[in-house]
């Protein structure tokens, strides 16, 4: 990869990391930011893709989907959120008993 598409990808995950960290509540703060922290720096271009697409969702519908009490709707469903809910899964199971 030449050095400025390298560039371009470290200043996407940088950006993307800042903003998982930063989703204007803690709880999903914690939540998106913990997942950003394992997914992101093994993130090529198309994960990347995904995951800023999964940062342009609104807090409740993300929250809503990580608890599992919403289906992900078709047009937002790829490999990137079902990483996130399966992450997440554990612990909102967990906490169900």
């Amino acid at each position: 990869m030449p050095a400025s598409a390298e560039e371009d990808i470290d200043m996407r995950r940088r950006r993307a990391y800042f903003r998982a960290w930063r989703r204007g509540t803690r709880e999903m703060d914690l939540l998106v930011g913990r997942f950003a922290d394992e997914v992101l720096p093994e993130c090529g271009q198309t994960e990347l893709d995904e995951f800023e697409a999964l940062l342009a969702l609104p807090d409740p519908s993300l929250y809503a989907f990580i608890l599992g009490r919403e289906e992900v709707p078709p047009n937002h469903d790829s490999r990137m959120i079902r990483a996130l809910i399966a992450h997440h899964g554990e612990g909102t199971k967990a906490n169900a008993d």
